[in-house]
């Protein structure tokens, strides 16, 4: 081995030490929850490659059940963070609603189609409400029910649960055909419903 090579992985390890243990647990739990099945994900794994002695782990989160709420609500935070810098540069209302569907089309392709994070956790907890999953699901339908309401649509509230029942199918169908395709397509039917409802609105 090189002494360049030895410098790399000492320089590495110093960076990987830097980070709390806390969020290096945290940072591999997203990355593996993200990519697999959750309960499939076992706490070993988690650790080997956090570099987290197992006592931390139990020290900061209890266990692993709480690992994942905790990595429900870092994702909860971040996608509305990213939703609300996207919609920061939108025109109007209706391309902030349908933004829920391009950014669900780019992250569909960058998570290798693994659909709607959110549900895949709660099919890995079936029988069990995940406060995450319930709060982030409440924001898009409050969110989406604003702005119908910006733009007139009457009762904003349920049109919005119908564009969000659009969403879901889209991101099951996304993944099931490895395809941005049935987002695309929801995103038109979405566009199509608000013509409907509020004819001026382009």
């Amino acid at each position: 081995m090189t002494r360049r090579a030895d410098s790399g992985r000492v320089q590495a390890a110093g960076v990987a030490r830097s980070v709390p243990p806390s969020q290096r647990l945290l940072e591999t739990a997203t990355k593996l929850f993200a990519a697999q099945d959750i309960r499939e994900v076992g706490i070993d794994r988690i650790l080997a490659e956090s570099g987290v002695a197992k006592a931390s782990l139990y020290s900061f989160y209890g266990s692993k059940d709480a690992l994942v709420l905790a990595y429900l609500d870092a994702l909860d935070h971040a996608d509305r963070k990213r939703y609300q810098r996207a919609a920061a540069t939108c025109a109007g209302p209706v391309e902030q609603i349908l933004l829920f569907f391009d950014l669900a089309a780019s992250a569909a392709t960058k998570r290798r189609y693994r659909g709607c994070l959110y549900v895949n956790a709660a099919s890995a907890y079936a029988g069990t409400q995940l406060g995450p999953v319930v709060a982030h699901r409440r924001w898009v339908r409050a969110t989406l029910a604003g702005l119908l309401a910006d733009i007139g649509v009457a009762d904003a509230d349920e049109r919005a649960g119908d564009i969000q029942l659009l969403y879901d199918g889209a991101l099951v169908g996304s993944k099931v055909e490895r395809s941005v395709a049935p987002i695309v397509r929801a995103r038109g039917l979405a566009a199509e419903r608000i013509r409907d409802e509020v004819p001026h609105v382009t």
